[in-house]
């Protein structure tokens, strides 16, 4: 696709999924000519309305530029010197820590999310959420990193941090509130793993009152086993009510709750609703790491009750994850190819409804990044797409889309693996 380099120009005849501008119709797509003049949205129209120097999309589909609500860029690419032993989730963690243990300094962290940050931005991503582990003295090499190379990247890839710790690390409220502070001054927002059934109060009271104080976001790791009395999901929301908490909160993964009895369920979900929580699904991951025996097929998917959650108005996100370590052996920070799988695991299809905002306007949104609608005034950062229709597009992966920035075509030429090799070893 040949991009004119005037400063107006008109994608005409394009086709647009209905939930991602400003006047939504009942179909799933709607046919539009998009005027883009300065780097921006100056208009929108019925196609060849649009008058000027223009770009044929030929029914092609047009989307905003995504927005991934839930990433580990701290530890991406590490597969090649730390994979996974057995595919399990305990084997994820106790591979992680050995190699936290053993190599996770400054440099090798910018270097591993530099490559991360490259194959988003290639693949079309502007916005980026990461969980940064922060357990013993960590964070106070990750978080320096982290705020490096959002600095680096501004103006690419707005970039958010989530500090990520278990409840043994958390034991010490003084190394509690160190860390809250550092969080504080990095301008990030404050996590945890409330996985335990003993102590949980405790646990969920403290990182709410830090957060308070701070006045932080908050960004749980919530119920990621196959465990049908997990009730994380529900505590938070309680205790959030309770407290009558300010700020936003997210919950992530949030799998047990498809375990559980249809009454436990609605009470839950009645909470997570009234308390605003939004919600954000790691489907291919948590595909990989679940229901995992050897010589045994799996039984489940792993994935949360989307389709309930978004029943009642809770914002529902689908996002990456891990990429290429221990928890997800797989991905490339791509989120047509989360939007993909999720569609095919979740049944977020016939129809496609609003479905798409899942990877732009609602993790936007949830997070306070910019708007990712198309819309007139917006920035031109799109993504385009040859694929006509939705079935097109989930078909392909779209290998050969056009992503522009501020209406110019960037470079999408992925990084090589072989620059990681010595950060983290030839294969």
């Amino acid at each position: 696709m040949q991009m004119p380099t005037s400063r107006r120009y008109v994608l005409r005849h394009a086709t647009v999924p209905s939930a991602l501008v400003d006047a939504p119709s009942g179909a799933d797509t709607v046919p539009l000519d998009i005027l883009i003049e300065d780097g921006k949205i100056a208009g929108l129209g019925m196609p060849g309305s649009i008058p000027g120097d223009a770009v044929e999309m030929n029914r092609g589909m047009i989307w905003p530029c995504f927005v991934d609500l839930h990433t580990h860029l701290d530890k991406g690419q590490i597969w090649p010197r730390a994979a996974n032993p057995d595919g399990t989730r305990m084997g994820a963690l106790s591979t992680v820590g050995a190699d936290r243990a053993a190599n996770w300094n400054a440099a090798d962290i910018r270097a591993r999310m530099d490559f991360m940050l490259r194959c988003a931005y290639a693949h079309g991503t502007r916005a980026i959420r990461t969980h940064i582990d922060s357990i013993g003295e960590q964070p106070w090499i990750s978080w320096p990193v982290f705020c490096d190379m959002r600095e680096r990247w501004r103006g690419r890839i707005d970039l958010q941090a989530v500090a990520l710790f278990h409840p043994e690390a958390a034991a010490d409220d003084v190394w509690l509130g160190r860390l809250a502070d550092l969080v504080a001054e990095s301008g990030g927002i404050l996590g945890g793993v409330p996985y335990m059934e003993q102590g949980i109060d405790d646990y969920l009271t403290r990182i709410f009152g830090h957060a308070e104080r701070r006045g932080l976001n908050l960004d749980f790791h919530v119920d990621e086993l196959m465990d049908p009395h997990a009730a994380s999901l529900r505590r938070i929301a309680e205790i959030a009510l309770d407290r009558k908490f300010a700020g936003r909160i997210v919950a992530g993964h949030c799998c047990s709750i498809a375990l559980q009895a249809p009454g436990d369920v609605d009470r839950t979900l009645d909470l997570v609703a009234q308390a605003r929580i939004a919600v954000v699904s790691l489907p291919m991951c948590n595909m990989y790491l679940q229901d995992r025996t050897a010589a045994r097929t799996p039984r489940w998917r792993g994935v949360t009750l989307l389709h309930e959650m978004r029943a009642r108005g809770i914002a529902v996100s689908v996002s990456s994850d891990n990429s290429r370590d221990p928890f997800y052996a797989y991905g490339d920070m791509d989120l047509v190819e989360v939007y993909r799988e999720a569609t095919r695991i979740a049944h977020l299809d016939h129809p496609v409804g609003d479905w798409p905002a899942s990877v732009s306007v609602t993790p936007a949104a949830v997070a306070g990044f910019a708007s990712a609608r198309i819309a007139v005034g917006a920035p031109a950062d799109l993504v385009l797409f040859r694929a006509r229709t939705f079935n097109e597009w989930l078909c392909r992966p779209q290998s050969d889309r056009v992503v522009l920035r501020d209406g110019r075509a960037i470079d999408r030429t992925l990084p090589d693996y072989r620059e990681l090799d010595a950060i983290v070893g030839a294969p």
